[in-house]
Formats: structure tokens, C-alpha cells, sequence
């Protein structure tokens, strides 16, 4: 019998396939494993650590040579976190404790994952779902067990939490979809699968009980339906819809090589949101991103015991730099705080550490960690065009003391014999009202701006955007938010520097033609938005632009302004 289903599309597309539980039950096999002794079983542990990790880089390797980028990205994640010295320590001594290898790593994993899930950042929660996968490939690794069966004909993944590398390792013809009982856009199953363009459908909680192994599954990854043991209408419906899906994939990968340049010829830079330095092949050659907007460099942080050092991040940043091939690369400083604590920064609990003890004011009191990147990406900066953006500025003092540790690490530098760059930009983020208002101050001393609105929007509005309470009052295009956009824009353009965007905002087609208006430079996104928001730029005049954004600010109500947006260019896109 036919029935539907309803969760969260995620990645637009609709597949029709059989469904895969991918649901291994390790404590079955685990209560059937002989141990020895501690010896022997530290030893195994610490086999298994190895060969994991060694594993692990032969993936990154294969997926880099593929320009699987993003996917090589998280595997190199998983290999740093695999090989982290407090996990391998503490698996060591469970195994010590608990004479058992599989459940001293399973043991060591949990307690690591715990720590992240106690964070109030949703993306660092769901970090937990990483560790633990990397927890249960050591163990597979110690039982001997391999990974899922999936067959010849492609299936629709299903599981209340899938593992990153389970999908990592799977051919991507062999997906047809995703569909998780939990899971966000930032879980790191959701990341891969975007990568690839695999329709997806996340928050089917206990309703995906509802669904077995082998069970006929449509998903449509846009409206988050699921449709189980459809008829045969519906898969004639869903079939014609396949088919128009591919036709739009085909009309977006010509546009890859096209200039954002609006029928009267204003250009806009289309540039990339990255979290890793092996984002930007993909981005650049697979969604014809013209450059970096935002490189998120609290990822070289992330799952390490210890700060990255000045090395080690260079050969990132100077990766990313080339890969850019002559356009601007972005690389934001370390935007860590409370909400995602590091073993290594002992950062204590607050209350509200949202608008506590975060990224450039840790950076500024602990210039053991901030001095190293600011010397690797001055380095990184002989490679091509860098720019180092600061996050969470408020006041003209913090600029300038950067100003002073950039000035200090060119003197280090020097003496140590490193080349390094005197062309790289200093930028801030305009992500909090303050800065928004002093704008035009801050316009005389950096040379450009890049605004977050993530941040921007939720600390204007005092509104908590993943507080499901609160969360309809978050919005671009309140009146409010938008005058403040449009100040900061004015402020960079009167000042001759140029203005930038690299929130959620700017990947939305009609809130991008009110920002070209306004006279932004650059808008950054995730690569694979990119073909959409430069379709519609392509088919609007500047003129067009001006007129809707004049309306717009005379409009009193976020509502007006949105369907009055859609009504005017939504047969346009």
C-alpha cells in the first residue's frame, strides 16, 4: 500500500529507487569477539588506528585525483581526527581497562562525540556524528567486517544517522538519494551528498522506521516528500519531473563558463564559501566560481588536540591560493568560541557564548595561536591574491592591533627567511550591528567588507536562528536588516573599497539583484548556488535592479517586500 512520508528536501532532485538501511549492528558482532589480554589488545587498537589512517589518505588521494574535493576534504578530516593523539591515548588505555579492543575504541569515540554534542553550535554538534564514525571504522577495522552491500542497481540510502565515509566510499552512480532520520545541511552525510548532487531528504525521525530494505522509495529532496511503494501514476508524474531535472542541470553547466552580467553589462564576482582547501577545485572548474569568498579556517582547528601550526597551514592556505588561479581567495581567521570549545584554547562555559569570548577576541589574547596564521597566510599570499578577513569586529581598536601583529610577523618573517606577501588585503566582517553602523569609520582603514548576515540577521533581530521558537522572525529582508546592508554598501562605495557578502543571503537569486543594486562587488555562496543566482542576473538589466530596489526600501513589512520580489522576477528565473 502506498503511503508518504514527510521530511526536510535539503538537496534538491528527485530519485525513485529501491531503499538500502544502512543500520550495521556492531554490538552483535562485538559479543561474539574473543579478546586477549591488555598487551594484546592495546596492540590491536593501535593496528587498527594505523591502517585506518593509512586508509583513509589512499581515499583522499582517490577522491582528490577525481576533483572530488569536498568529499576528500571530510576524509582528511577523518584522518586527522583518527590519528589525533588524545583519541589513540585514550583507546589505549580503555583497552588497557577494559581487555576488549572494539569496545575500548567504541568507548574513546563516545566520549569525544559528547563533547561536541554539548555544544550549542548546531554544525560542532553535529561533529559527533564524525567522531563516532571514525570510532566504528577502527572497530570494523579490529572485527574484520566490511561495508555495506549495496548491489548493481543504484539505491536511496536510508538511516537515522548515515556515517560521512559510508557515503564517501560509495561510487556516486550507485545513489539515487539520502534520507536520514536527523540530520541539517551542515552534518558532514548532507555535505558529501550536496557535493555530488544526490536529492536529499533529512528529519524523518521515527518515521523512518515506517520503511524497510528493498521498499520502492520516491524522495523528493526540494519539498522533503517521500513516497513508499508509489503507484504507478505517480511514478509516471515523478518520471516527466526527472526529466525536466536534467534538462536544468544541463542549461546550468553551460553557464559555468558565463560572466554574472546583467543584460545592460554591470558584473558581479560569483566567488565560493569553502571549508577546506580542497573545495576550491570544484568550486572553480565544476560551478564556475570566480575566486574565494570565505575560506572557514576553524576547520585546520577542528578535531585536534592541538593548534595547527604556522606549516601546516600555509601548505592549506597556499593550495587554496593556486587553486584560485589569479582570483581573490578570502581566508577568514579563526571564528571559533564558547558554542564549539577546542581542548586546546580553554575556553570556560557561558551562558550566551554567542556574544561571549569568540573569534578575533580570542585571537587577540591568545597571539600564540593567532601569530602562526597570520605568518602563513602572508605566505600563502606569494602564491596568488589573499586576503585575511577578521570576524566579529566591533571596534576600530581590534583593526588596529591586527594591523600591529601583521606588521610583527613581517619582521619574523624576514628573519627566518620566508617570503611572504605585502599585497595581502585586510578585510572585516560586517556581521554585528555595531560594525554595520560604524561602517563608514571603518571603511577608512580596511580594504574591504564582506557582510555575514548569518550573524548579521540574528544579532539585529535578537533572534536565536536554530531556536525552532524564534526562527520565523529570522529574516533577510526585514526592513531593518536591509537598511543596514545598504549602509554598509554605501560606506564601502563612498570610500573607494570594495563590498562583499558571504552569508546564506547572497545565494538567493532575488536578494542578490537587490544587493547588485545597492552596489555590492561580490557575492559568495556555496559553489553549487552559483548557477542559479547568475541565471537571473543574466536576465535583468541594472536599470530593472535600481527601479525594484527603490520600491523595496520604501516597503514597511519583510512580507510585502518578498512577494513583491517574487512577483517580479520569478518568471524569470
Amino acid at each position: 500500500m502506498s503511503s508518504k512520508l514527510r521530511g526536510k528536501g535539503v538537496i534538491a532532485g528527485i530519485a525513485i529507487a529501491k531503499a538500502l538501511i544502512l543500520e550495521q549492528d556492531l554490538e552483535k558482532y562485538i559479543a561474539l569477539y574473543t579478546p586477549g589480554n591488555a598487551e594484546a589488545e592495546i596492540g590491536k587498537v593501535k593496528k587498527a588506528i594505523g591502517e585506518v589512517a593509512d586508509i583513509l589518505a589512499e581515499n583522499v588521494k582517490t577522491l582528490t585525483d577525481k576533483n572530488m574535493s569536498e568529499q576528500a576534504g571530510i576524509m582528511e578530516a577523518h584522518r586527522v581526527m583518527v590519528q589525533d593523539p588524545m583519541f589513540e591515548d585514550n583507546a589505549v588505555a580503555k583497552a588497557g581497562e577494559l581487555k576488549s579492543a572494539p569496545r575500548a575504541v567504541l568507548a574513546a569515540s563516545e566520549e569525544s562525540a559528547a563533547m561536541f554534542e554539548n555544544m550549542e553550535d548546531s554544525y560542532f554538534r553535529e561533529r559527533a556524528v564524525d567522531i563516532r564514525d571514525v570510532g566504528k571504522r577502527v572497530v570494523r577495522q579490529i572485527l574484520g567486517l566490511k561495508g555495506p552491500d549495496i548491489g548493481e542497481e543504484p539505491v536511496i540510502l536510508c538511516g537515522h544517522e548515515i556515517e560521512p565515509s559510508v557515503i564517501a566510499n560509495i561510487p556516486t552512480e550507485q545513489i539515487a538519494g539520502v534520507l536520514l532520520g536527523q540530520g541539517s545541511t551542515t552534518c558532514h552525510a548532507v555535505i558529501i551528498a550536496k557535493a555530488r548532487a544526490i536529492p536529499t531528504v533529512v528529519g524523518l525521525g521515527d518515521k523512518l522506521k515506517e520503511i524497510k530494505s528493498g521498499a520502492s522509495l520516491v524522495i523528493n529532496g526540494e519539498t522533503g516528500e517521500v513516497y513508499v511503494a508509489p503507484t504507478e501514476q505517480q511514478l509516471i508524474a515523478f518520471n516527466e519531473q526527472i526529466k525536466e531535472q536534467n534538462r536544468l542541470k544541463a542549461h546550468y553547466a553551460e553557464l559555468t563558463s558565463l560572466p554574472a552580467e546583467t543584460t545592460d553589462g554591470h558584473k558581479v564576482m560569483l566567488v565560493a564559501n569553502i571549508s577546506t582547501h580542497l573545495d576550491v577545485e570544484a568550486a572553480v572548474s565544476g560551478f564556475g566560481a570566480e575566486g574565494v569568498g570565505l575560506f572557514r579556517s576553524e576547520f585546520l582547528f577542528m578535531g585536534r588536540s592541538e593548534a595547527p601550526d604556522e606549516e601546516m597551514q600555509f601548505q592549506a592556505y597556499k593550495e587554496a591560493v593556486e587553486k584560485c588561479k589569479g582570483q581573490l581567495c578570502v581566508i577568514r581567521t579563526m571564528d571559533i568560541g564558547g558554542d564549539k570549545p577546542l581542548p586546546y584554547l580553554n575556553i570556560p562555559k557561558e551562558d550566551n557564548p554567542f556574544l561571549g569570548w569568540r573569534a578575533l577576541r580570542i585571537c587577540l589574547a591568545r597571539r600564540d595561536i593567532f601569530m602562526p596564521q597570520v605568518k602563513a597566510i602572508l605566505r600563502a599570499g606569494v602564491y596568488g591574491k589573499a586576503a585575511m578577513m577578521l570576524p566579529m569586529v566591533i571596534r576600530l581598536s581590534e583593526v588596529d592591533k591586527v594591523k600591529q601583529i601583521i606588521e610583527e610577523a613581517k619582521v619574523l618573517l624576514t628573519q627566518e627567511n620566508k617570503p611572504y606577501s605585502n599585497s595581502v588585503q585586510l578585510g572585516i566582517m560586517v556581521e554585528t550591528p555595531a560594525a554595520a553602523v560604524m561602517s563608514p569609520i571603518f571603511a577608512k582603514h580596511v580594504d574591504f567588507f564582506s557582510i555575514g548576515t548569518n550573524d548579521l540577521i540574528q544579532y539585529t533581530l535578537a533572534v536565536d536562528r536554530v531556536n525552532s521558537n524564534v526562527s520565523y522572525l529570522y529574516d533577510p529582508f526585514n526592513p531593518g536588516v536591509l537598511a543596514l546592508i545598504k549602509r554598509t554598501i554605501d560606506s564601502a562605495n563612498k570610500n573607494k573599497i570594495w563590498a562583499g557578502m558571504c552569508g546564506e543571503m547572497a545565494s538567493d537569486p532575488c536578494a542578490a539583484v537587490l544587493l547588485m543594486a545597492m552596489g555590492i562587488t561580490e557575492l559568495s555562496m556555496s559553489a553549487p548556488s552559483i548557477p542559479r543566482v547568475k541565471e537571473l542576473i543574466r536576465k535583468v538589466s541594472m536599470v530593472e535592479a535600481k527601479k525594484a530596489l527603490d520600491k523595496v526600501m520604501s516597503m514597511e513589512h519583510a512580507a510585502d517586500i518578498k512577494e513583491y520580489l517574487h512577483e517580479k522576477f520569478n518568471d524569470k528565473k
